[in-house]
Parts: structure tokens; C-alpha cells; sequence
């Protein structure tokens, strides 16, 4: 993934107590129908079983997020994307899911190898159209309305169906010295207390876990629920995402 950042969100990182205080919005926006639109086209199931760890009774949006990772192919079309559902005042996992997308994985892409190493969590090869109404339909389910990822732009970016939720991108907490502790006080940061380089979530996450030797899978679900682990070290409440609105 990209890690560009925007320069409009320095002047927002300036006085983080007061846009922490802000209260999150709940639930979806009505910014657009895509997700609606494109639901009802699609088939009503594809061959995809939902975890057995998902609660049956969906909860409110409240108290649920989802973290969700996107890997493209050599032509930057979508060829996979993860899914981590989670308790929004734990940030633990409570569900996973993860689509393949046929057939623009098939174009290949630097991460192919990994697209097949899913630990234990299902997988569903399916269309495009399939997968996102499904998505949708997983995330309404289960009362979630905002959206969290690594460099959310990037994601953002390339899942337009899913303008209806709130998006947050936890890199503008983790890569910035005012919000994250683990930061060393001599690591060079700019002027707005961004680290100037190493914040990708391989670099992150050896930081904030201690663990030297972790690696970056590159394969969207883990790395849905590596973003996940992430927010959950940082420690702060979903209040302090105010700021890393998109």
C-alpha cells in the first residue's frame, strides 16, 4: 500500500484535544446509493461462510468496527480485499472474512503469492459486484458503520461501493507523535510531529508490539487484523479517530 499522507490534516494534528473531542457520528452516511443499488443486482449468496465466531444477533453500531485491507493487482484493479470485524471498545477480532476477486487476481500482482494464506478464516473467489453487495450486506448485518484501514485513502479510494460508512484512517494517529507514545524522542518527525519515514505497518507495529521480527503478510485479511492489533496497542477510544475522518 501507498503511504502518502495529505497536507491539509497538519493544521488538524496542531490541536488533537480538541478535535478529539468531537462525537463520532453514527452509522452510515447517505452520501451516496451505490452499495444499495448494487446489492439488489447482485446474486443473493456466493459460496462464502461466514466465521462462526460472528454473533448471531447483530449489534449496534456502536459497538462494532470494521478494519478493512485492500491488495491490488499489476494494473491497480482490486484483487483481494479483508475483513476484520471488531468489539469497538476492545479492538478485538470477532469475525473475518476475505474475498479474492475473479478475475482480476488472475492479472497477477506483486502479492499473489499470499493470496492463499488465510490461516483458518474462509475465503470466497467471487466477482467483483458479488463480493462488494456481500460485504455491504456483512456490515450492515452485524450494525457497523464506520470503517477503519491503514492509509485509508488508498482504500477508500478503491472501494467506491462503500462510500455509504464513515471511513477513518488509523495511520494519522499511529504515524504521529502527538498519538502515539511509542514513538522514540529522538525518532526526526516533521513539523506537524508525522514521523518523516518508517511508518509503514510493518515499521508500526515492531514498534508498539516489541516484536522485532514481525513481518508485513501483504495478504488483506491478515493485515486487516494486523491494523486492528494496531489500534488496539495504541489504546485510545474511538473518540480520538475524530480527527482521521476522511
Amino acid at each position: 500500500m501507498s503511504h502518502n499522507t495529505s497536507l491539509e490534516f497538519l493544521n488538524m494534528v496542531k490541536n488533537p484535544s480538541a478535535n478529539a473531542s468531537n462525537k463520532r457520528g453514527s452509522g452510515a452516511s447517505n452520501r451516496s446509493t451505490t452499495v444499495n443499488n448494487m446489492a439488489k443486482g447482485a446474486p443473493k449468496s456466493i459460496p462464502a461462510p461466514v466465521p462462526k465466531e460472528v454473533p448471531k444477533e447483530a449489534p449496534n453500531s456502536h459497538s462494532t468496527i470494521a478494519v478493512i485491507d485492500t491488495e491490488t493487482n499489476w494494473y491497480n484493479e482490486v484483487m483481494s480485499i479483508g475483513i476484520a470485524l471488531a468489539d469497538a471498545s476492545t479492538f478485538k477480532c470477532i469475525g473475518a472474512k476475505y474475498y479474492i476477486i475473479d478475475p482480476e487476481y488472475r492479472k497477477g500482482g506483486m502479492y499473489s503469492g499470499v493470496l492463499n494464506i488465510t490461516k483458518n478464516i474462509p475465503k470466497a473467489i467471487a466477482s467483483r459486484q458479488e463480493a462488494m453487495a456481500d460485504i455491504s450486506n456483512y456490515l450492515r448485518e452485524n450494525g457497523v458503520g464506520s470503517l477503519y484501514a491503514y492509509n485509508a485513502k488508498f482504500d477508500y479510494g478503491h472501494l467506491e461501493e462503500l462510500s455509504d460508512f464513515d471511513w477513518f484512517d488509523i495511520m494519522r494517529l499511529a504515524a504521529y507523535k502527538q498519538f502515539n507514545s511509542f514513538i522514540p524522542s529522538n525518532a526526526a518527525l516533521c513539523k506537524s510531529g508525522r514521523l518523516k519515514s518508517g511508518y509503514s505497518v510493518e515499521n508500526i507495529l515492531r514498534m508498539i508490539s516489541g516484536n522485532a521480527s514481525y513481518c508485513e503478510t501483504h495478504n488483506a485479511v491478515i493485515d486487516a487484523m494486523d491494523e486492528l492489533r494496531i489500534m488496539e496497542l495504541l489504546g485510545h477510544d474511538l473518540d480520538a479517530y475524530n480527527i482521521a475522518k476522511l
